[in-house]
């Protein structure tokens, strides 16, 4: 296992199986500017990096990530220019468009609160497991903020639907693990204590399987996004005949044909 020296911990494993903590338990795991740069820059970089296949997300202590520290980022920004507030924001929202557009899957191990930033981090995995402690909260029209921050009107509607991302997007109530689950923002809800252990073993379970199709799905879920139904049909056609000529289909044929398990390359 090798770590990478961050303002977080990053954890490669064995397995392919990457874990990113934050780890400032004393503020609940807050964002400054240098973890926000840094998450920018890391999540960039492992799309090249063939040492990771799966990410998970998770926090230290009590929270997941509470969002902007208050001291760090919010009394700074009023002493900065309008532009450098711009290029903050545009940031910030770059961590997330890094995050959706990473060819590899992403699970938050969600083990407490997920509040302001912190929530559209946990929005951006693209499964959620959640501690039965855990809850979201979408804090920024409760601060005087629109609730449309680094792509939270984007990603709550695709999951709740518009009506229910409106409420809470502008009220900002605190989202309790089993409403999560309800609402389709948790794939699951576990004990505290069996958290990791079932975020480990659907990461590992995704991190031996078939990567290329894989990858390509999570394309194709960001994509069809903002797409009419007649292009996304005509996407899919041409992802799914690139992906039948590719080693890890035939891979499948042979192995179903020998009658043993595929051994799938990602190519």
């Amino acid at each position: 296992m090798t770590q990478d020296k961050f303002d977080f911990r990053f954890e490669r494993h064995d397995d392919g199986v990457a874990v990113l903590t934050f780890d400032r338990e004393e503020t609940l795991n807050s964002l400054t500017f240098d973890i926000y740069s840094q998450l920018e820059h890391l999540f960039a970089d492992l799309e090249h990096d063939d040492s990771v296949r799966v990410v998970v997300m998770t926090g230290s202590g009590r929270g997941f990530c509470s969002g902007g520290n208050v001291e760090d980022i919010i009394a700074e920004l009023f002493e900065r220019e309008p532009a450098e507030t711009l290029k903050f924001t545009r940031m910030t929202g770059a961590v997330v468009r890094h995050m959706r557009r990473l060819s590899k899957p992403i699970i938050g191990a969600i083990n407490g609160v997920a509040a302001g930033a912190g929530s559209v981090l946990g929005l951006a995995c693209d499964m959620r497991i959640l501690s039965s402690k855990a809850k979201f909260a979408f804090l920024f029209c409760k601060v005087g903020l629109t609730g449309a921050d680094m792509g939270a009107a984007y990603l709550l509607p695709q999951i709740v639907g518009m009506g229910k991302a409106a409420e809470l997007l502008m009220l900002g109530d605190k989202v309790e693990a089993e409403e999560c689950l309800r609402l389709g923002i948790a794939n699951r809800v576990v004990d505290p204590d069996q958290l990791m252990d079932e975020t480990l073993a659907l990461a590992r379970r995704l991190a031996t399987g078939p990567m290329l199709a894989h990858s390509m799905t999570k394309k194709m879920l960001v994509n069809e996004a903002s797409m009419d139904l007649d292009s996304a049909i005509e996407q899919e056609a041409q992802a799914q005949a690139i992906l039948l000529r590719c080693h890890d289909h035939r891979e499948f044929y042979e192995a179903w044909k020998e009658k043993r398990d595929p051994r799938f390359e990602g190519r």
